[in-house]
């Protein structure tokens, strides 16, 4: 089960470079835009460092 957490949470960064891609892809035609994009890829890395301490934390957990 805890390897597919682990995709999941490369998941998370792919969907981050994608939003990446798309902020600078529009920033000078729509930069209110690009900022929403930017706005999305803080919070997909943000979700990858959750996920991935929570997955940790289960882990340890379960090997105890």
């Amino acid at each position: 089960m805890s390897k597919y957490f682990k995709y999941f949470e490369y998941a998370y960064l792919f969907f981050a470079a994608f939003f990446l891609f798309e902020a600078v892809r529009i920033w000078s035609t729509e930069p209110n835009k690009a900022y929403v994009f930017l706005f999305f890829v803080a919070v997909a890395i943000g979700m990858y460092f959750f996920k991935r301490r929570f997955r940790k934390k289960y882990e340890q957990r379960n090997q105890n």
